[in-house]
């Protein structure tokens, strides 16, 4: 095989720390053939978000408090069992895992301001509904 494709860059200059990455491997379920079931194809990459030093603080507050229904004990686990290869399983859960971290530390959206509805536009949808009501109240035959 060659060599993983890594460093998985979450976002900017920060990218998953090798050393914090714990693998498991397990088998998959589901149909197969002939050797499928014996090999350990399913990968299971768990990473501790409340140990690491490879965020800044900002971006792992917001990371813990976004995925506080995923994490057990301060850890983010993600499955990748989509191959037959392990190589491959292990490449997506990699990658799974920086772009579910990339979500999770993305500043919040901008608040959105109000702004007023200006008077020609509101003036035009009232006069096209009244159109439209006219349209329609033209088509029922009560003047027979």
């Amino acid at each position: 095989m060659g060599v993983m494709s890594g460093p998985y860059v979450i976002r900017g200059s920060v990218s998953l720390p090798e050393a914090e990455l714990m693998w498991r491997f397990s088998r998959s379920s589901g149909p197969g053939g002939q050797h499928v079931n014996t090999s350990d194809s399913q990968v299971e990459l768990r990473f501790d978000l409340a140990a690491t030093e490879a965020l800044p603080e900002v971006w792992k507050a917001r990371a813990l408090e976004r995925l506080a229904g995923r994490l057990v004990g301060g850890v983010v686990s993600v499955r990748a069992s989509d191959h037959r290869s392990q190589w491959r399983n292990r490449e997506t859960a990699a990658v799974r895992l920086a772009t579910l971290l990339a979500e999770a530390t993305a500043p919040p959206p901008k608040p959105r301001r109000k702004k007023r509805v200006p008077r020609g536009i509101n003036e035009r949808r009232l006069r096209e509904k009244k159109q439209r009501g006219e349209t329609k109240r033209g088509r029922s035959g009560r003047d027979w």
